[in-house]
């Protein structure tokens, strides 16, 4: 776990790069984007559950990084704040996921027939998705899915992006004994339902 300026073995600092692209160098941009792709969508991937969502939410930040350049510029490092706007993408995706979750008593007609059923697809598992279900990490991710936003944050930034609590909590904007909290609730959550799910 490291509280270093993020740089590349020999590359620019973030505010350099940002410097250079509002002065018309967009491979610098490209620069950044690849600096911070791997670890922004893992952390999506591992907070949202899914791929496909993870690169939407992704180009979502990376475009709201771009239209932040100006701001951002006196920053030697934009971690912490790609971190915080990915964290509130994501927690604003489930919100809306939600918002438009589909109840089956808004699948009756008037008669009472049950309608639009043709369009939820089949939650059923495939025969090597069963399989693959066996593996720990599987169930790992699947426990995590159902924590409580805040304490999947926690947890994902801890886990997935090896991120102190000091960190954890400049991102999330608490105290890092509240991360810390945090983190050691979801530990005895996730133990209980992986041990219920073996």
């Amino acid at each position: 776990m490291h509280t270093q300026e993020h740089t590349l073995p020999g590359s620019s600092t973030d505010a350099a790069l940002a410097r250079q692209v509002l002065g018309g160098d967009q491979e610098a941009f490209e620069l950044l984007i690849q600096r911070y792709h791997l670890p922004l969508f893992h952390f999506i991937c591992r907070f949202l559950g899914d791929s496909d969502l993870a690169h939407d939410v992704l180009q979502q930040v990376f475009l709201r990084l771009y239209t932040s350049l100006p701001a951002l510029v006196a920053r030697d490092s934009f971690r912490f704040w790609l971190f915080r706007v990915v964290h509130h993408c994501c927690v604003d995706e489930l919100r809306r996921k939600h918002r438009y979750t589909l109840h089956f008593s808004q699948l009756e007609n008037n008669e009472g027939e049950l309608t639009g059923l043709c369009d939820i697809p089949d939650p059923g598992l495939l025969p090597e998705e069963v399989v693959e279900r066996r593996d720990l990490q599987v169930l790992l991710q699947q426990a995590i899915e159902t924590l409580p936003p805040k304490l999947r944050s926690v947890t994902i930034l801890r886990y997935s992006s090896q991120l102190s609590f000091p960190e954890i909590g400049k991102i999330l904007g608490m105290p890092q004994a509240t991360a810390k909290t945090y983190f050691h609730r979801a530990k005895v959550l996730l133990r209980k339902k992986i041990l219920v799910r073996c």
